[in-house]
Formats: C-alpha cells, sequence, structure tokens
C-alpha cells in the first residue's frame, strides 16, 4: 500500500510516499481503508525524532483519520466491512489502510463529510478528556485555552462555549481573533497587544485552563487562575522546564495536570472515545460544533503539509486525501 514515510529525523523534505506492507487486523482491531488523514503538531515532532510512536504503534506518522471497514479482527462486534468510520489512532494514519483497535473507531458523526471527519477525532479526545473528564469544566465557568485559531483551539472554543462556559483565548492576528469569536469565544485576546493574566483577573480568573505552551506560560497561567482553578497542560511548545509558585497554587487551592493522549492505555482511550461519540457527536450533528479546516491536499503534499504546519500562521487543521 501507499504510505508517508520518513528518511530519518529532519525537516519536511525526509517525507516521501512510498510502497509499504499493508496492517493485518489483530484480534480486537479492525482494518480501515483511509479515505483521509489530518496533520498534527505531534506528527512535527515526531517526523525531527522528538516524539517516538508508543511500543507496538506503527511508525507511520497520523494520529487520526476516516475511512471505510475493509476488514474485521476477530472477536470484533458491532461494526461491518464498508461502515463509514472515523478513529483516533496511535500512529498509521498517512496510509491506505490502517488497523485500528476496535475502541478507538467511532461512527462519521452527522452533518459532516468523511473528508471532514477526518480531522476531528485526535481534538475532539484532546478537548473532552482534558477539559471535561480531567478538569471538570461546568456551565457557567471561565474557561481560557492559548491558542484559539489551532486545531486544539477552535474545538475548544465550540465545545466549551456549547456546553455554556463563559470562553477566554488568545490569538495573534486580526483574522484569527475573528475566528475566534465567530466560534464562540466571548473575550479574544491579542497576545502581541495585550495581556491574558490581566484580562482573566479582571473577570474574576479562570476556572480551567488549557494550554499547550508548557513552561513559557506556566506561572502566568497560575496567577490568571480563579480559586480552586485548574491548570491542564498538554503541550510544551514554549519548553519543558519551568519554575511553579507552589504557594499560589496553595493559596487558590488550584491545580495543575499535565496529560498526553497517544500513549495511554486502549482501556482509557476507549473510555475517552465512548464519551466523545456521547457527548461532542450529537453537538457536531446539531451545528453547534463543526470541523476547521484550513485546507486538503493529497497525501502525495505530506511535505509541502508539514512545512505549512512547521511555518504557523494557520487557522483550523490540514487535512491529507487518499
Amino acid at each position: 500500500m501507499r504510505a508517508a514515510t520518513a528518511t530519518g529525523a529532519g525537516g519536511p523534505d525526509v517525507l516521501s510516499v512510498t510502497e509499504v506492507d499493508e496492517p493485518r487486523p489483530q484480534p480486537g482491531e479492525v482494518l480501515v481503508d483511509v479515505v483521509a488523514t489530518a496533520v498534527n503538531r505531534a506528527d512535527t515532532l515526531q517526523r525531527q525524532g522528538f516524539y517516538p510512536p508508543p511500543p507496538g504503534a506503527s511508525d507511520i506518522m497520523g494520529l487520526e483519520c476516516s475511512g471505510r471497514i475493509a476488514e474485521l479482527g476477530e472477536g470484533v462486534e458491532g461494526w461491518k466491512v464498508g461502515d463509514e468510520v472515523c478513529a483516533l489512532l496511535a500512529g498509521g494514519g498517512y496510509a491506505e489502510r490502517v488497523a485500528v483497535p476496535v475502541g478507538q473507531v467511532m461512527p462519521v458523526p452527522g452533518g459532516v463529510s468523511l473528508v471532514e471527519a477526518a480531522c476531528l477525532p485526535e481534538v475532539a479526545a484532546t478537548v473532552w478528556s482534558n477539559v471535561f473528564m480531567t478538569a471538570h469544566l461546568a456551565r457557567g465557568e471561565r474557561f481560557l485555552v492559548h491558542g484559539g485559531a489551532g486545531g486544539i483551539g477552535t474545538m475548544a472554543i465550540q465545545l466549551a462555549a456549547a456546553r455554556g462556559a463563559e470562553v477566554f483565548t488568545t490569538a495573534g492576528s486580526p483574522e484569527k481573533l475573528e475566528l475566534c469569536r465567530s466560534l464562540g469565544a466571548t473575550h479574544a485576546i491579542d497576545y502581541h497587544e495585550d495581556d491574558f493574566v490581566e484580562v482573566l483577573q479582571e473577570a474574576g480568573g479562570a476556572d480551567v485552563v488549557l494550554d499547550n505552551m508548557g513552561a513559557k506560560y506556566l506561572g502566568r497561567n497560575v496567577t490568571s487562575l480563579a480559586t480552586g482553578g485548574r491548570l491542564v497542560i498538554i503541550g510544551m511548545q514554549g519548553g519543558s522546564k519551568g519554575e511553579l509558585d507552589i504557594n499560589a497554587l496553595l493559596r487558590k487551592r488550584a491545580s495543575v495536570t499535565a496529560t498526553s493522549l497517544r500513549a495511554r492505555p486502549l482501556s482509557e482511550k476507549a473510555a475517552i472515545c465512548c464519551g466523545v461519540v456521547e457527548n461532542v457527536w450529537p453537538l457536531v450533528a446539531s451545528g453547534d460544533v463543526r470541523p476547521i479546516v484550513e485546507t486538503t491536499m493529497p497525501l502525495e503534499d505530506v511535505a509541502r503539509a508539514h512545512r505549512m504546519m512547521d511555518d504557523g500562521g494557520r487557522a483550523g487543521k490540514i487535512v491529507l486525501t487518499l
């Protein structure tokens, strides 16, 4: 089968489409004919050699896909060959076929195309598991997400707003700020001009902060928290080592949690996917939450897609089609 592979760690030019062996579904897995996949920040880190796949996972990049079931592994029930699905992956999405644990296979939500569905599993699972399962964001609470125009940000804004939170976000251009407002952000903060800490403190503090910057924003995120606030860190774009003021956390009775999704046990990922289908997919079907796709291109343009991701300035997801 065709797959996008890397000749080694490096820039986008190490990527090209080659022929590789087709995977076979193991017991408890389904084989999916991939229609589309999406580019995530983790893919670019893996390409650079900083984020290897977990043991047993495919070394082909791609953490989500959409397509049709081609074959059922032993013991799989509830699905049939030909079903249209999307899936959360530990790897392998940049290929014509991928084997997926059945607990990570989800129906395509109503109201979206099969291609659009490719960019939903990773962001929906990330936001649902962190903002709601871990931080327990509740109706009426104040929520801050950084990078509101990105893949995670656009999903987080929509989902938090749909569930009744007051949404704050940061972005770096007038166009991105307007996109964030259109998705439900009550307060879109230009990080070039304004200090999100001051904005949140004036509002009474953030009950939940979802952060992909890590060390760079650690102290300011803690300062922006309300009493009982919860900071959830899901990335290290701003570094991995920072100074944490324990006294500030104690005074606020606040908490800091750091999580990842890719290496979680299958049972945990299955529970997250169940939560997504139950709680997020109805909002997609109703139009309250929608996939934000910046561009779609064929798998053969994978190097260009990674170059776009590296250059930044995007709004929404980059989708690769097969």
